[in-house]
């Protein structure tokens, strides 16, 4: 049996884990090295991927910011949480905010040193990105469009990092990314609708708190309609492998997406609607094994022309 101080020390583990949101660094943290095995270094053995160094630290590094940015968006959001995720503010607020800062400023640090073993370029690239997470949950999200915008581009900036460590700039890379791009910025879209109610009690003009619900859905059909185009680039111009099987179904996905959106009229519905985005994501995420699969049996023994 754990003692009753040991299971205040567990409990504030558990709350800290859902502060950091332990599960969505981890995934970022498999989307990387899989990105960074088939799409950014393509002519680079696997195993050569994997036991690079400085891969490695770029990870970590990525992995700690978003973690600590998870921690100063919890901070600036308490207030907003109580309304829309009571559950889980419950569960956060194990852990004191003075408590969160420390540990938010202790990351940081850490992140700063394990970019220095990389380049300077690294801790300007990681130094801009951690004061760019403060700047959008201080100021930034409670504005339409440029929140969003910000927020999407936040969420891709992790991969910008591996694509700089290996400066292959393909065109296919680019494509890849603003498929990712706009499915994360119609997320955020969604959230928004999501959690309107804690936005307006904290005055946050989001996008559905300033123009209005339909206006938000109707932005977030043109978002989904552009998506067509990098799947188009993907499927008939770029080698993307058995993953072009992955993008036709991200299509079928995102037409009962939005024939869902225009009958959502309740929190429930949004919720239902975030996760299947998020769906979508991480079938993404695991997908571009499909891009040559046989790397993971037999290796990769050849040069991509």
């Amino acid at each position: 049996m754990l003692s009753r101080k040991n299971k205040i020390i567990l409990l504030k583990i558990l709350s800290m884990f859902s502060v950091v949101r332990g599960y969505n660094v981890f995934i970022v943290a498999v989307a990387q090295y899989l990105s960074a095995i088939f799409i950014l270094a393509p002519e680079m053995r696997a195993l050569t991927v994997l036991l690079d160094f400085n891969l490695f630290i770029l990870v970590l590094a990525s992995s700690l910011t978003i973690a600590s940015g998870y921690i100063i968006n919890n901070f600036y959001d308490s207030k907003k949480d109580l309304i829309n995720r009571p559950n889980k503010s419950r569960i956060d607020r194990l852990v004191s905010q003075k408590t969160k800062l420390q540990v938010y400023f202790s990351i940081n640090f850490v992140v700063v040193f394990l970019a220095m073993l990389v380049s300077w370029r690294a801790v300007l690239f990681f130094s801009a990105y951690i004061f760019l997470i403060w700047f959008y949950s201080h100021k930034l999200k409670k504005y339409p469009i440029i929140g969003n915008l910000t927020a999407a581009f936040m969420a891709i900036l992790p991969f910008f990092a591996i694509l700089m460590h290996y400066k292959n700039f393909y065109a296919q890379i680019f494509a890849h990314a603003s498929f990712l791009y706009l499915i994360l910025l119609i997320r955020e879209i969604v959230k928004d609708l999501e959690n309107i109610q804690g936005d307006i009690a904290n005055n946050y003009q989001t996008i559905p708190v300033r123009f209005g619900e339909n206006f938000a859905k109707n932005v977030i059909l043109v978002l989904t309609l552009f998506t067509v185009i990098p799947v188009y680039f993907l499927v008939e111009i770029f080698e993307v492998g058995y993953m072009d099987i992955y993008f036709y179904g991200s299509i079928l996905l995102l037409i009962m997406f939005l024939l869902a959106l225009f009958q959502a009229d309740k929190k429930e519905h949004f919720i239902k609607l975030h996760f299947l985005l998020k769906l979508i994501i991480l079938l993404g995420v695991f997908s571009i094994i499909l891009i040559d699969p046989e790397v993971l049996i037999h290796g990769r023994n050849y040069i991509v022309k």
